[in-house]
């Protein structure tokens, strides 16, 4: 078995769901699969001591899942003030109307189509709730409209679907953009360099205690797909699904579609510079 501590990013062990810092709970819906691991992860976040709190990606439309994040955070002393989305797969977004029902509360996200109110969010924007302050990043590659969260009180960073508790992330083409995600990537690495941002708080997966050694494993494993992609190229393999079958083989074949949106991104990337 191997030792979690060695692993990228050193994810947590244990249950996932439950208090994560000092400032975020999670809970964990119930749509485990490939592409969703163990499930969406739906976060609480909250000042200690605070009747109000804010929740990210209320997650699928589950009803069940939704009433049990209301009564999470009712258990906790707390009420549901404000709902935000990390970006618009069903995955995270679906449940957001209903929840908006249970909770009373207005959704706030980039991509106008989900947002339920006025206020939108976008990158450089400050959100507080009862003394709770989050900075909104702005994360584009995985999607077009993925944002990140800087908790900058528990030296933690949300990072919704770009950057995973467990493997990599896809890039979602032609929404998702390769020069996008990696300009992303350095963005959050200069969190963890410049801003004592040492946890990740995924979609999906475990906390990550090590955030700089994650987001650098990001890059490497870009850099080094990129660099497979493009020699795949130069020998014969031009088609998306042939370079997939060439350079994820040792991928389980069930990922492979979506490995493809991902080569689709890599390929766009190299013609854009020049590359192949």
């Amino acid at each position: 078995m191997t030792d979690a501590a060695a692993l990228p990013g050193q994810p947590r062990g244990g249950v996932l769901s439950g208090p994560a810092t000092a400032r975020a709970v999670n809970v964990l819906a119930p749509n485990a699969s490939a592409m969703t691991l163990d499930g969406t992860n739906t976060w609480i976040l909250s000042e200690p001591g605070s009747e109000r709190a804010v929740v990210i990606d209320p997650g699928p439309l589950d009803e069940g899942h939704l009433r049990n994040v209301v009564d999470t955070a009712e258990r906790a002393g707390r009420r549901v003030a404000l709902t935000l989305l990390t970006h618009g797969h069903p995955d995270h977004s679906e449940g957001a109307a209903r929840f908006a029902e249970l909770t009373g509360t207005k959704v706030r996200a980039l991509d106008p189509e989900l947002r339920l109110g006025d206020e939108g969010l976008a990158g450089g924007d400050v959100v507080t709730v009862d003394g709770l302050e989050l900075r909104v990043v702005p994360a584009p590659g995985h999607t077009a409209d993925s944002l990140a969260f800087h908790l900058p009180a528990d030296g933690a960073v949300l990072t919704g679907d770009t950057v995973l508790g467990r493997g990599t992330t896809v890039v979602a083409h032609p929404d998702g953009r390769l020069g996008d995600y990696l300009d992303t990537l350095r963005r959050l690495r200069s969190l963890t360099v410049d801003d004592g941002v040492h946890t990740i708080l995924p979609g999906h997966g475990p906390v990550l205690e090590d955030a700089q050694g994650a987001v650098e494993y990001y890059l490497a494993h870009r850099a080094h797909r990129l660099a497979q992609v493009e020699t795949a190229v130069e020998n014969g393999h031009h088609s998306p699904s042939d370079v997939v079958a060439h350079v994820y083989a040792d991928v389980d074949r069930s990922l492979w579609p979506a490995a493809e949106l991902s080569v689709r991104a890599q390929l766009e990337y190299l013609r854009e510079h020049g590359l192949i």
